[in-house]
């Protein structure tokens, strides 16, 4: 049973450099033992449903984090039917793990809206929470939960990059930059996502 694991969820859709950025940031900072990654199936405060299958997102996902020995990619969520609260994964995690520091790893836009997350009040008594800064976002949790919530900003370079931006530019046919790691970018190639 590990001590500390980090929890990233999100839809990778497709997973990119700046996931692996804050894992690996939570990961050395916190001095974390695993981070358990975990592709969300419906996440409630998206707008449209993933392009990518659960089963590509969750094949890209391990071929993201391969090179991190301590990530553990986690299908929980993918296999749950209707939408996944980030509450209920975390009454799991800590059903099963009740004696481990469990934090989960959010991006500056997620924090930014954290006051709107179902039971923030009970996510906030299960988990602590790590921030990475990104796209120039203040990492300030909202006034009204600021106060019982447990927050640690990592210390490291953003990333400035979004699914939302690879996606467009693989539908458009351009390059996605250094945004997706190689095996990534291979699978995708392989299985002719993100094409318009």
């Amino acid at each position: 049973m590990p001590a500390s694991f980090g929890i990233l969820g999100g839809t990778f859709d497709p997973p990119h450099a700046g996931h692996v950025a804050a894992a690996v940031a939570a990961w050395r900072q916190l001095g974390l033992d695993e981070v358990k990654v975990i592709p969300a199936g419906l996440a409630p405060l998206r707008a449209v449903p993933p392009l990518a299958s659960s089963e590509h997102r969750l094949a890209m996902a391990k071929l993201a984090f391969a090179p991190c020995a301590w990530a553990r990619v986690d299908d929980r969520e993918v296999r749950r039917t209707g939408i996944c609260w980030s509450v209920d994964t975390a009454r799991d995690l800590a059903a099963e793990f009740p004696e481990s520091r469990r934090v989960w790893i959010i991006g500056a836009d997620q924090l930014a809206r954290l006051d709107r997350w179902k039971d923030i009040d009970t996510l906030g008594r299960l988990v602590e929470f790590a921030v990475l800064s990104r796209d120039g976002l203040p990492v300030a949790a909202p006034a009204s939960i600021a106060g019982f919530i447990r927050l640690t900003v990592l210390k490291e370079s953003p990333v400035r990059v979004s699914s939302t931006a690879l996606r467009a530019a693989l539908a458009a046919g351009e390059p996605a930059g250094n945004g997706l790691p190689n095996a990534v970018r291979a699978y995708i190639e392989e299985y002719s996502l993100y094409k318009s």
